[in-house]
């Protein structure tokens, strides 16, 4: 299932969990019923865009079987909806929170699809995205070991045993409390961007067969890193992310697209902080 159909999916199955039956029935859907319960009706195109969004396909391609079953779902969607209303769970502030981004979700991926069907990107402009993109690429992968101790002092008494000619792979099969000791506490090749700051900003200023002399503190715990080696990062190539590059190029169109509507509307933030 598509992203646009889940979206619309959800929002429709959240306006069902909204509709309250009053006198004289509600329709969810067209008039020309395939259900009705407790007054409120289930039309026959709500019934079909349900049935397409879960299954891809209109209900005549389905078994009788399998078109009753998915009715059957959706009553029981309805009457669970119908007595979240007589409890008045549709009016707690988080449910009617939810509810409300649903529907501010899928509106927004409607006018986005409606926005960008005639705004294909060129090819001059993945290509100009493809450089973008490359070109903020890290240019080096660095293959690193650390040791994670769970306190700076007994951080410190590691580098010291390191730097008096103990082997950084035995010290961390021993005394680090990370996963990686079972491998001398080897973490293969990585790229700044995929580790936390500190721990990044350590390895960077390393050079080949370095050690850290001073421990580095993280959310985790305190490391003793050794640099192993570092290589060049070849990007992909042009074809290899090339839609993923039209995603980010519609991205963009659409995000120019909401800030004109933010130039042109009159908003008055409350919020000072």
């Amino acid at each position: 299932m598509n992203h646009a159909r889940t979206l619309a999916l959800a929002a429709a199955l959240a306006g069902l969990a909204a509709c309250q039956p009053k006198a004289g029935g509600s329709t969810v859907g067209n008039a020309v019923p395939v259900a009705t319960v407790n007054g409120a009706v289930i039309g026959r195109d709500f019934f079909e865009f349900y049935i397409k969004g879960i299954t891809g396909k209109p209900s005549s391609e389905l078994s009788a079987e399998q078109r009753r079953q998915a009715l059957d779902n959706l009553i029981r969607a309805q009457l669970v909806a119908q007595e979240a209303s007589r409890e008045g769970i549709d009016k707690n502030t988080d449910t009617a929170a939810l509810l409300e981004l649903s529907r501010l979700n899928v509106l927004q991926q409607a006018v986005s699809d409606r926005y960008l069907k005639d705004k294909k990107p060129t090819e001059t402009e993945l290509r100009a995205e493809y450089e973008t993109q490359v070109a903020a690429l890290p240019k080096l992968e660095y293959h690193a070991r650390h040791i994670l101790l769970a306190t700076e002092p007994f951080a410190q008494k590691i580098v010291e045993r390191l730097a008096k000619g103990e082997k950084f792979e035995d010290l961390a099969k021993r005394e680090s409390m990370d996963s990686s000791k079972d491998n001398g506490g080897d973490l293969g090749w990585f790229t700044p961007d995929r580790m936390v700051k500190p721990f990044a900003e350590a390895v960077v200023g390393l050079k080949p067969g370095e050690f850290t002399h001073k421990a580095v503190q993280t959310q985790y715990g305190w490391h003793v890193i050794q640099l192993v080696e570092t290589r060049d990062l070849a990007a992909p190539s042009f074809d290899q992310v090339r839609q993923r590059l039209e995603q980010l190029v519609q991205g963009k169109k659409f995000k120019a697209y909401t800030d004109e509507l933010m130039r042109n509307a009159k908003i008055d933030k409350k919020l000072t902080s």
